[in-house]
């Protein structure tokens, strides 16, 4: 049980930590399109960017794949540009239409995002049992997200009813601070 609490916090205080800024904005360009009613689709498309990461941590982790971490690096802020790109394009889309297309976007690009998880898990060295330490780490990353969510579902509320008149208006604003800050992050990457 000591070992899935470490492990738990680990990955939990990962992502509340300030370093995990790219992982934070990812999140919520993931879910700012959606509202508080939405909680039950939000939990899932979280999940769906955890599942994602977790296949390529897994992976990585145990060395059965390996990429160059400069292009990872790079690649994961350009995660989150796109997705901030898509939902500015989108938001005045089919909301189904537009929602179900970030399943996939969460998926896809948590495949990613887990490449850069692992170079972190890898410098943490693995000690016991591999499986627990990565589900364990996998389960506070979740609890994380969701806190992380719920807060900002909570912002989100209060801006969309007293700041913005529409809805796509807030998620053109978060959505296009989220590509400023991307670019930065980019350019802070840039391999070549």
């Amino acid at each position: 049980m000591d070992e899935f609490k470490t492990w738990f916090f680990i990955g939990f205080e990962h992502i509340m930590d300030i370093q995990a800024l790219d992982h934070t904005l990812f999140i919520l360009a993931l879910v700012v399109a959606y509202d508080s009613s939405q909680l039950k689709k939000i939990i899932f498309l979280v999940t769906a960017f955890t599942i994602g990461h977790s296949v390529t941590l897994v992976l990585s982790a145990l060395e059965l794949i390996n990429f160059n971490q400069r292009i990872i690096e790079f690649c994961i802020p350009l995660t989150i540009f796109l997705t901030a790109t898509n939902n500015i394009v989108n938001r005045k889309e089919s909301k189904k239409k537009f929602l179900s297309s970030n399943y996939i976007i969460g998926l896809v690009f948590g495949l990613i995002h887990g490449l850069g998880f692992a170079n972190y898990l890898k410098a943490l060295l693995f000690k016991g049992n591999i499986v627990t330490e990565l589900f364990s780490f996998n389960v506070g990353i979740e609890a994380a997200q969701i806190i992380l969510v719920i807060v900002f579902l909570f912002i989100s509320f209060l801006f969309s009813k007293f700041v913005f008149s529409k809805r796509e208006d807030w998620i053109l604003f978060i959505s296009s601070l989220i590509m400023g800050i991307s670019l930065i992050l980019m350019s802070n990457a840039k391999f070549w």
